[in-house]
């Protein structure tokens, strides 16, 4: 009962989340496109950013239990497999991103690669982050309503 409640009375809002989001994320995200750049002088870039998107997926999922979404602790089963769902959306984002350039430009710069790859994982993050804050780590609707109200009935139930 008091881990529950210190949880919910822990958890940030929208706003904090999604700094904390984006400092997580960006800047695993960030490290995730120059390891994937390196990766690919080894192998397909398919390859690398599907290799490179499971590890740091890993990484960010524990980054936001423990500090985005106000959990302190670490990850649960659960909650790797649904954000291992909405990494698998977003790395299906940036592989089409990279296809289409690889389409309309036939041998493009790096850095050309870097800012679509970085743009596409921008606009998934943003998705990934309402994924994330409104199903893998959200507070059941029965906390909030307790919570608001102090019903102190749930509260001996929990």
């Amino acid at each position: 009962m008091e881990t529950v409640e210190r949880q919910h009375e822990a958890a940030p809002g929208t706003r904090t989340a999604f700094v904390r989001f984006v400092l997580c994320g960006g800047g695993v995200g960030l490290a995730s496109s120059f390891a994937v750049a390196a990766l690919a002088a080894w192998m397909p870039w398919i390859l690398a950013n599907a290799l490179i998107t499971t590890v740091s997926t890993l990484l960010a999922t524990e980054l936001h239990a423990r500090l985005t979404f106000g959990a302190g602790r670490h990850a649960t089963l659960r909650q790797h497999a649904q954000s291992a769902g909405s990494a698998t959306a977003a790395y299906a984002v940036t592989c089409g991103a990279m296809c289409v350039l690889h389409q309309l430009v036939v041998t493009p710069g790096a850095t050309v690669e870097q800012v679509v790859y970085l743009s596409a994982s921008a606009l998934a993050g943003v998705a990934r982050f309402a994924v994330l804050r409104l199903v893998v780590f959200a507070v059941p609707h029965s906390l909030n309503a307790a919570t608001a109200t102090g019903h102190p009935a749930w509260h001996a139930a929990v």
